[in-house]
């Protein structure tokens, strides 16, 4: 997993409450186990027509917002199924980072084992961003994950509270198999003794 420190990038406005995983990545797109090639069907049935042209009213075919590595929406964001392949549209896209008010727990979760940053901030304030953001196509936001801070394009700095030991696992790139392999010389060490002591196991 790509370790997240300081992510500074475009931000995009998702200016809507209930975002589910649905919308995220549709159920069409779900037969794949492959974490990469579902960044192009990421907010599909919102992204393109029937004939898989490009709707121009949507935030990500917007020029300015196209590639975006951080994206700001609404409250609830991440409800519905459990399904993976939504943090897995998002990260396979460029998306390290989601702010929001609120999130569903089990999406919330599955970002942080992929490496994406979903990050609380006061509804009052996500919506400023939004504002911002819509006023200024383009505009950056600055995450900085060591100092807990969100930067907005106005220059106003935010605070942000995070488990202790997801920051951990996000600041070092550590997934649930990495964090087994930290322990890999113990494993061994373990392992071997058994190996010697119950040999008949």
């Amino acid at each position: 997993m790509q370790p997240f420190t300081t992510l500074k990038g475009v931000a995009a406005p998702l200016n809507m409450i209930n975002v589910d995983t649905d919308m995220i990545i549709p159920k069409n797109y779900l037969k794949t186990i492959k974490r990469t090639g579902l960044g192009k069907h990421l907010f599909a049935e919102m992204r393109y027509d029937e004939q898989g042209r490009e709707k121009p009213d949507f935030v990500l075919n917007k020029g300015p917002y196209r590639g975006a590595s951080i994206l700001v929406s609404g409250q609830n964001f991440g409800c519905g199924s459990s399904r993976e392949h939504a943090s897995w549209a998002l990260l396979d896209y460029g998306v390290r980072c989601v702010i929001a008010p609120s999130f569903a727990d089990i999406f919330f979760n599955n970002t942080f084992k992929n490496g994406i940053l979903s990050l609380r901030l006061p509804e009052p304030r996500v919506n400023e961003l939004m504002r911002f953001l819509l006023e200024l196509p383009g505009a950056e936001i600055t995450v900085d994950l060591p100092a807990q801070t969100v930067t907005g394009p106005d220059g106003k700095v935010d605070k942000f509270d995070i488990d202790p030991f997801l920051k951990h696992c996000m600041i070092n790139g550590l997934d649930e198999i990495g964090l087994t392999m930290e322990k890999a010389a113990a494993i061994a060490g373990y392992e071997g003794r058994i190996a010697k002591e119950r040999s008949w196991v």
